[in-house]
């Protein structure tokens, strides 16, 4: 959990970077790609990633626009990485300006749940990270490049001038 504004935001900083490199590498053809017609597909995942920030922290008493709905799904990848980036940006504010370090410690309902506001935004960047990874696996099966997002990835080895590991 988090305890600190400065904490969290070193933690967000980095970790909406790298959805963002995500979202960025996205087409509208490859929205439509999914493992099976009984799971979300690429751009479903996408959406639900934007508004989830909005949908999770509702449950706190932090204000800002961002999208609240994660259906229906737009059909442009452009809009989609474009409002995660405001809804991020959004959030961030919201965070800088409406709580200070004491209401990290806060205790919320999330859904039923009682944690502090502290575990609310761990949860939250968990739930980015583990769509992210989802993201990715349809990124490849779309045929896109997968950004490197905790190290290189398969496309980025040559770029650093080395040799990717063998499969």
């Amino acid at each position: 959990m988090f305890q600190t504004k400065e904490r969290f935001l070193q933690s967000w900083d980095f970790e909406a970077a790298q959805t963002q490199k995500v979202l960025n590498n996205l087409t509208d053809d490859s929205l439509k790609q999914q493992i099976t017609p009984d799971n979300w597909d690429l751009g479903r995942l996408a959406w639900h990633t934007v508004s989830a920030i909005k949908i999770i922290t509702s449950q706190s008493d932090l204000t800002f626009e961002a999208p609240a709905k994660d259906f229906p799904v737009p059909n442009s990848a452009t809009y989609i990485a474009e409002s995660y980036q405001q809804a991020s940006a959004a959030f961030v504010e919201a965070i800088k300006t409406q709580w200070s370090d004491e209401r990290f410690n806060d205790v919320i309902d999330f859904f039923g749940q009682k944690m502090t506001n502290g575990t609310l935004l761990l949860f939250l960047l968990q739930h980015q990270t583990h769509h992210r990874g989802q993201m990715t696996v349809l990124m490849r099966q779309a045929g896109l490049n997968v950004p490197g997002l905790y190290g290189p990835s398969k496309e980025e080895w040559a770029l650093i001038g080395m040799e990717a590991p063998q499969m």
